[in-house]
C-alpha cells in the first residue's frame, strides 16, 4: 500500500487503511530497482522524500510528558527510529505522534486515556526524506533492476577516505554512488575507486576520485598508533587490523622485531609502544618516508630503525646490524599518577631505580608480511648465521639451537580446507628453506581474500641448521 503513497503530494495524503496497524517503520521503503532519483544522470535529492500521515495527540506542552510515560499509550506511540516522538504544533502546543492513520485502531484503553487528558486527535504529516534513508537504501533504488541485486553493499575506509572497488556493470553509476556514501558518511571527505588488483612491486592501487576532496593523505589510528601517508603510494589494508594486534600482542617488551616489509609501521610502531625494539624495513620509497614521518610522529624514534633495502638483503645483514649497534634497552616504566601523589605527599619514598638494562643485539621475532611473495625470500636465511656472512662475528652465543627467532611469514593459499591448506604452505615453506619446519609450525588462518583464495601466517622458529648453513 504504501508504494501508492510515493509520487505525488495529493496522493500522499490519500487515506491509509490498516498498513499502521503494526506500526509504520515495517512498512518504509524505497522501492527497488527502479532508478529513483536519477534526473539526467545526477543525484535529485528531492525524489527520495515521503510524506507518511499519521495520527498526533494535540496536549498543552507539559502533559507531553504524561503520554510519552503512560503504559496504555506504550503501544500506540510511533516507533520508527530517528522520528521524534513529539513535534511542536502552529501554536506551541505539543503533537505526540502516534504509529497509526486512523483513530479507530487505537484500542478502547488509549482513546479513554487521552480524553482524560484532553487531547485532540489530529493527522500530521512525517516526512522521510533523502537524509532518512541509508545510503544502502538509496544505491539499491537508484539502480536498474537488472544490476540492483548485487549493488555494492559496504567499503572500506581509512581515515577520511573511503574506497570501493566497483564492478564494470556499475561503473555508469560510479560517481552518484560515490557522492551517496559522502552524504551518508560524516568522517568521510573523499570516496575513490580502485582500478585494478595489486599487480606491482610495491602493492599499491590505480584509483580515481568519485566524490569529495581529492585529499589522498590520510591518517588512519589502530593499535594507539597514528598513522599518516598517502593511500595512492603505499599499501594499507584496514581490514587487517585484528592480524596486526594478534601478531603483536607475541611480542615481549624485551624483544628486539625485525619487520621486513615494515610498510608504514602497522607491526612496528605499536611493538614498539610496547617496549620492543624494531628494525623496521620497506623497499617502497613512500613507504620508507612515511615510516619515518611516523616513527617521530608517535615518539619511537628511539625504538625504531627505519631502512629502504629489498627485503632479502635485508634479511642478509639484519643479524651483523644489530650485533654491531645494539638496540636500547626496554624503556624505564614511568611513575604512575598515583605514585608521584604519593611521593609529592610524603607518604611514599621514591623507589631507587633498577639496574640499567643491557643494551639489546639478538634478534627475536622475523615479521614478513608481503603473503604473495613472502615465501618467496626465505631462502635468504639459509647461512645467514655462517661465519661467511657473518664476516667473522661470531653470533653462536646468541643463537643457540633453543635461541633462535621465529619467523611469522604471511602468504596466500588456493586451498580452502585447513588441513589441505597447512599442508600445501609447508611444503612451499620448507622447499625454499631447504629444511624442515618441525612439528612446532603453527599455521594461523588471517582471512578470505577472494574466491578459492585464503591468506594464512605461518610461525616457526628459524631452524638451526638453515641459519648456519655453509651454502
Amino acid at each position: 500500500m504504501l508504494s501508492r503513497l510515493w509520487h505525488t503530494r495529493r496522493l500522499l495524503h490519500t487515506p491509509v487503511h490498516n498498513i499502521m496497524a503494526d506500526g509504520i517503520s515495517k512498512h518504509l521503503f524505497l522501492p527497488k530497482g527502479t532508478g529513483l532519483g536519477l534526473k539526467n544522470g545526477q543525484l535529485d535529492k528531492d525524489a527520495f522524500k515521503k510524506f507518511v500521515p499519521v495520527l498526533a495527540a494535540k496536549v498543552a506542552p507539559e502533559k507531553a510528558g504524561v503520554l510519552l510515560k503512560s503504559p496504555v499509550m506504550k503501544r500506540s506511540l510511533i516507533d520508527v527510529p530517528r522520528i521524534k516522538s513529539v513535534a511542536r504544533g502552529p501554536n506551541d502546543e505539543r503533537l505526540v505522534l502516534l504509529k497509526y492513520s486512523e483513530q479507530a485502531e487505537l484500542t478502547p484503553e488509549a482513546l479513554e486515556f487521552l480524553n482524560a487528558q484532553s487531547a485532540q486527535l489530529v493527522s500530521h504529516d512525517v516526512v522521510f526524506d533523502y537524509d532518512y534513508w541509508s545510503a544502502d537504501e538509496i544505491i539499491h533504488a537508484i539502480l536498474p533492476e537488472e544490476i540492483e541485486a548485487g549493488a555494492p553493499s559496504g567499503f572500506a575506509t581509512v581515515g577520511h577516505m573511503a574506497h570501493l572497488n566497483l564492478r564494470p556493470e556499475y561503473l555508469p553509476y560510479k560517481h552518484i554512488i560515490g557522492q551517496v556514501i559522502l552524504d551518508k558518511s560524516p568522517t568521510c571527505r573523499t570516496v575513490v575507486n580502485k582500478l585494478d588488483n595489486i599487480d606491482n612491486q610495491f602493492r599499491v592501487f590505480r584509483m580515481e576520485l568519485l566524490a569529495g576532496e581529492p585529499d589522498f593523505v590520510v591518517t588512519q589510528s589502530e593499535n594507539n598508533c597514528h598513522f599518516t601517508f598517502d593511500f595512492r603510494e603505499v599499501y594499507w589494508n584496514s581490514r587487517l587490523h585484528t592480524e596486526h594486534e594478534r601478531l603483536i600482542e607475541k611480542f615481549e617488551p624485551s624483544d628486539v622485531v625485525a619487520d621486513v616489509f615494515a610498510g608504514v609501521g602497522p607491526f612496528a610502531l605499536p611493538a614498539a609502544k610496547k617496549g620492543c625494539a624494531v628494525l623496521a624495513n620497506d623497499l617502497n620509497p613512500s613507504s620508507y618516508k612515511y615510516l619515518k614521518a611516523n616513527i617521530s610522529q608517535n615518539k619511537v624514534d628511539s625504538l625504531v630503525r627505519p631502512s629502504c633495502e629489498d627485503g632479502r638483503a635485508f634479511i642478509r645483514s639484519v643479524f651483523n646490524h644489530a650485533y654491531d649497534d645494539p638496540l636500547p634497552p626496554v624503556p624505564r616504566r614511568k611513575p604512575r599518577k598515583a605514585e608521584l601523589k604519593d611521593q609529592r605527599a610524603g607518604e611514599r619514598r621514591p623507589s631507587p631505580p633498577p639496574p640499567a638494562a643491557p643494551p639489546r643485539n639478538r634478534i627475536s621475532h622475523f615479521a614478513m608480511n608481503l603473503p604473495d611473495t613472502a615465501i618467496l625470500f626465505l631462502d635468504a636465511f639459509r647461512g645467514v648465521l655462517s661465519p661467511g656472512n657473518a664476516g667473522g662475528r661470531d653470533l653462536s652465543g646468541l643463537y643457540g639451537e633453543t635461541t633462535m627467532p621465529t619467523v611469522h611469514c604471511y602468504c596466500f593459499t588456493r586451498e580452502l580446507e585447513p588441513a589441505r591448506a597447512e599442508v600445501d604452505i609447508r611444503q612451499r615453506v620448507e622447499e625454499k628453506l631447504g629444511h624442515a619446519v618441525g612439528e612446532g609450525a603453527s599455521f594461523h588462518w588471517v582471512r578470505s581474500v577472494a574466491p578459492q583464495k585464503e591468506m594464512y601466517c605461518v610461525s616457526f622458529a628459524l631452524p638451526y641448521a638453515v641459519a648456519y648453513a655453509e651454502s
